[in-house]
């Protein structure tokens, strides 16, 4: 069984969240080539940070998108930790107009990856599935 469209439609979200995450390092990239230092951090080892996680988010949205499961996890995860981010942005920074659709994908994502037919098909027989990982039993 192919995955549900639902599950197609969070691996756009968290797919292109993974690219978000990938401009912001080339960003912090570019400034710090440019001359940009701040005293508190490390804007070469901050886009390394976000380097990381993007390419582990984008893989995540590229597993789901071609209904291998084990992309769900990720993509939970980092869905999960966007929300206290989202908190912290629109309130600890009063941000709101950045916090507010930060929490907003956040919840959408999560209600994509818990619907219904995304439970339903992460619960079918590994057996059954058209997946192609190597057969571990």
């Amino acid at each position: 069984m192919p995955a549900p469209s639902t599950v197609r439609q969070a691996a756009a979200v968290v797919a292109l969240e993974g690219v978000a995450l990938l401009v912001v390092a080339g960003v912090l990239i570019v400034r710090a080539v440019g001359g940009a230092h701040e005293k508190s951090i490390s804007g070469y080892g901050t886009a390394g940070w976000f380097v990381v996680m993007g390419a582990a988010v984008l893989t995540s949205g590229w597993a789901l998108w071609t209904g291998r499961r084990w992309g769900r996890g990720i993509a939970v995860f980092a869905q999960l930790l966007l929300l206290p981010v989202a908190w912290y942005v629109a309130v600890g920074s009063q941000q709101w107009s950045y916090g507010v659709p930060i929490a907003l994908v956040a919840v959408a994502a999560l209600a994509l990856l818990f619907s219904p037919s995304a439970v339903q098909w992460l619960s079918q027989d590994p057996a059954s599935a058209d997946n192609s990982s190597p057969d571990t039993r």
